[in-house]
């Protein structure tokens, strides 16, 4: 089939890199020319493992092409995916300029039928406007042609996208056109033959469900990590609490990992985004508000400890710390918790030695360099320091040399932002072992 994905960045590459990798034509639409130039090399613009190969690989085999043709790729296409941004507006809702701005192009451009799939986080109902804004613009050409809108959310982990793509769990595709129904089956049907993943209903509900999915992620995270901190008030270790609960199948295991806090690109985002929809349709969104609140709260948790052990002024105190990203196989620092750690610190006049194996350029475009040091490993950030920070938990960091630790950290202290060391062998050392609800202070 031959498809147009409209957005080169995390969605859009990795949703074009992997239909062509099912023999698919894809045309990749980009108004930045850099950009498209450095694909074209096979340089990917984010960091993502396994994506740069695909990049390469479906480039050089000509099933991936980049271009700023836009008109050009709709009309030689069966189907178009809108995979722009939608950032949040200063009222914490979805800033839907870019993927309105991609309709009125395809209204203007298209000769022939098409299906247009919205493939960004978008608010409900913004595949009607959508669909309203294209036939707004063949109504001003006096131009009768089919098409259909249809929603087809992402549900794409930074760090394991490949894999998300390629073995999906769920395929929600919001369509009531019984022809728009073929097309995507047609589509899909590579990346669900073991099982039929495909979920069909309206647009609306698709739209919502993908909020609904971030938002309960979010929900489990900042409920464990408030536990956290009435596990630290109440001399309770959160781990066990943890383990406790996550036996229990309909809790589960996965997100109530206590830390310091989440951030990203999706959950921030549309945590907020839903906080706006609930007001929109005057419900009291108070547990939404109540997630955020945690976050923001935890985020900042880490540097509480810090304080309580070296005071409020950290005037001639270094911090070495370990990961930028906001978690790990990306180089994401969006929203990201060691962001809001540095500058804590640097308020209280600290001076910081940093490692992150991949989002150190990223993090410096928005840090800067005052009271701040890059290096290129992680045990060059030990020297001199007086305590040594975890933020991200990349698996270089999970067994580290505690011995060497020891010996250089000056004040003897992890503060573990994730909880991922045991307090019992990190103390075997000689070292202090400050976690995330685990009765420390």
């Amino acid at each position: 089939m031959r498809i147009t994905i409209v957005g080169t960045g995390y969605v859009g590459l990795v949703t074009g890199s992997c239909f062509a990798e099912m023999g698919n034509r894809v045309t990749c639409i980009d108004v930045d020319e850099n950009k498209l130039a450095q694909l074209k090399k096979g340089v990917s613009p984010i960091h993502e493992p396994g994506l740069t190969s695909l990049i390469k690989s479906n480039y050089k085999a000509n099933r991936l092409i980049f271009s700023t043709d836009l008109a050009g790729a709709i009309n030689d296409s069966e189907a178009a995916f809108i995979a722009v941004g939608t950032p949040p507006n200063e009222d914490g809702g979805a800033d839907l300029s870019h993927v309105i701005a991609v309709a009125h192009h395809i209204g203007k451009s298209m000769n022939s039928p098409i299906v247009v799939v919205n493939k960004s986080t978008v608010p409900v109902g913004t595949t009607e406007k959508v669909r309203s804004v294209i036939q707004s613009e063949l109504d001003l050409r006096s131009m009768s042609i089919e098409f259909d809108v249809i929603s087809n959310p992402e549900f794409l982990r930074e760090g394991s996208a490949i894999k998300d793509f390629m073995y999906p769990d769920r395929i929600v595709i919001g369509t009531e056109n019984p022809k728009s129904r073929r097309v995507m089956n047609e589509l899909y049907e590579p990346f669900s033959k073991k099982e039929d993943r495909i979920q069909f209903v309206g647009t609306r509900d698709a739209e919502m469900i993908k909020y609904t999915a971030n938002a309960m992620l979010a929900t489990k995270i900042s409920f464990m990590n408030e536990v956290s901190v009435m596990c630290d008030k109440m001399g309770i270790d959160v781990e066990n609490v943890r383990r406790g609960i996550g036996s229990d199948v309909r809790i589960g295991t996965s997100f109530i990992y206590p830390g310091c806090g989440y951030g990203g690109s999706c959950l921030p985002k549309d945590v907020k985004a839903m906080i706006k929809m609930a007001k929109d349709a005057g419900i009291d969104g108070a547990i939404l508000e109540a997630i955020e609140s945690r976050n923001n709260q935890q985020k900042k948790v880490i540097v509480e400890k810090i304080v309580q052990r070296f005071g409020e002024n950290l005037t001639d105190k270094i911090f070495a710390v370990w990961g930028l990203a906001f978690k790990p196989e990306t180089d994401d620092i969006r929203e990201a918790p060691a962001l809001i750690i540095i500058d804590e610190l640097r308020r209280r006049n600290a001076h910081i030695q940093v490692f992150d194996p991949e989002a150190r350029h990223a993090a410096q475009a928005i840090l800067g360099n005052h009271q701040i040091h890059y290096v290129d490993e992680p045990y060059a950030t030990i020297e001199n320091a007086d305590a040594l920070i975890v933020v991200t938990e990349w698996r270089e960091f999970k067994q580290p040399d505690f011995r060497h630790l020891a010996n250089k950290l000056k004040s003897k202290l992890i503060f573990d932002g994730r909880n991922i060391y045991n307090p019992a062998r990190v103390a075997d050392y000689g070292l202090q072992y400050v976690g995330i609800g685990r009765n420390n202070l």
